[in-house]
């Protein structure tokens, strides 16, 4: 993504914005919450009128959804082989990538129900929930997820315009996965000519999700209203559950970056430990992988990590690597089907896992609301999971995405020792 295009689409969410949405989405729900009281002639007009906002902002998200898929996986994918054919170190640094994209996506399959059902969503909440999110509109009728053989069927797509024009995004993901892998084997002015292209288009697109995000407040005030009215306090409460079980599954992660640096990168826990607190405290006050990587140098040198790995290996982490990305994008579709009241099978969490992988390898340097929409929205149309839920869940996702920087950072200088240790070994 070009520097024009990451700062048009940081700007609108990052800072104060980012409070007056959820401020907004407070306002909302209390405003719904007092409306109810106030008697039908009343609350049914001011309804109508919040539905028709918010399912008009609602769509702005999604209309730029399935052409974004496309771009940014084209374009993540070249990126990640253009920077494997850096030398030994890029490419030893590209494959523990990888590993911890599925580890993190595995782990976030697993343990998401498992906390689900050691501290399940209060029914009443879940209840109150189901039918605030009717409120929305047709944007938000209730999901059936697909059976298991109507899933695996549609895996290949006879037609891959008519799986973009129905949403259906696994089919879909399948041949740009397979387009993107063949524009990396074709000649290098075709392939620089066709990754231009696609860039483009993502930046262009990501300056629309910036404007739809600008006016964040008004949809997620709107949205939040016809929840509130219909779910009353039971609203608040879950809320407060997803910013507990995202940020629990978050954690997960990075408490499994000190195994892999002890592992895998031969540090000792202790020095890891002390080492990192800089890097963590910097992304913790910033929300930011790319500031914190001056902190992140600083440490590779206290651990002795040699210069030419960590020059190499912690920018390529900052551009292209998200540890928590796929656990704790996972959690969130898990979350929001077992509000929905859905039971996604195994060849969907699998599926899951699979696109989870591909979209945050596709999440480049994007601020954290927006690659909340682009790396997690094709996950829960390729799970039958309706969008709405999502526009209500960027109001509070500032917590979850300390967490996920903490994570992201930690997993760096983990990673980076790792590739240290491994590339020394072969020298």
């Amino acid at each position: 993504m070009s520097v024009n295009a990451e700062a048009a689409s940081a700007e609108p969410v990052r800072g104060p914005r980012a409070w007056w949405v959820l401020l907004a989405l407070i306002v909302g729900l209390v405003g719904g919450i007092v409306a109810t009281k106030s008697g039908d002639g009343i609350r049914e007009p001011l309804i109508q009128i919040t539905s028709i906002v918010g399912e008009l902002w609602l769509n702005a998200l999604k209309m730029t959804v399935i052409p974004l898929i496309v771009a940014l996986l084209i374009t993540g994918i070249a990126r990640t082989a253009d920077a494997a054919r850096g030398g030994r170190i890029a490419t030893v640094s590209i494959a523990y990538f990888l590993i911890i994209f599925l580890a993190s996506a595995i782990l976030g399959a697993f343990f998401t129900p498992v906390l689900t059902a050691i501290f399940p969503l209060p029914a009443s909440a879940a209840d109150a929930m189901q039918a605030g999110l009717a409120s929305i509109g047709n944007s938000a009728a209730s999901a059936a997820v697909p059976s298991a053989e109507d899933f695996v069927r549609n895996v290949v797509p006879s037609n891959v315009i008519a799986a973009a024009s129905n949403g259906d995004v696994l089919p879909l993901v399948m041949f740009t996965l397979v387009f993107a892998l063949a524009v990396t084997r074709v000649r290098d002015q075709q392939r620089k000519t066709l990754v231009g292209f696609f860039e483009g288009i993502s930046d262009a697109l990501l300056v629309v999700i910036g404007w739809v995000l600008a006016i964040a407040p008004i949809g997620v005030l709107a949205l939040a209203f016809g929840l509130g009215a219909t779910a009353g306090g039971g609203a608040f409460a879950a809320l407060g559950y997803y910013i507990l079980l995202v940020s629990g599954i978050g954690v997960i992660v990075t408490l499994a970056s000190y195994p892999v640096a002890v592992l895998a990168g031969g540090l000792k826990l202790g020095a890891f430990s002390r080492a990192v607190i800089a890097p963590q405290s910097v992304a913790f006050s910033t929300r930011s992988s790319l500031a914190s990587l001056p902190a992140m140098l600083a440490s590779a040198r206290i651990l002795n990590i040699r210069e030419e790995v960590a020059d190499v290996t912690l920018p390529m982490a900052v551009a292209l690597f998200r540890a928590t990305g796929p656990a704790m994008n996972l959690a969130v579709l898990f979350y929001i089907a077992e509000w929905m009241g859905l039971e996604p099978n195994l060849p969907h969490a699998i599926a899951a896992v699979f696109v989870a992988v591909l979209m945050s390898l596709s999440a480049v340097s994007l601020p954290g609301e927006i690659s909340f929409v682009s790396s997690i929205a094709p996950i829960g149309i390729a799970l039958g999971i309706p969008l709405a839920p999502l526009a209500l869940l960027i109001a509070v996702e500032m917590v979850p995405d300390i967490i996920r920087t903490l994570g992201n950072v930690t997993m760096d200088v983990a990673v980076t020792a790792a590739v240290d240790r491994r590339t020394a070994s072969r020298k």
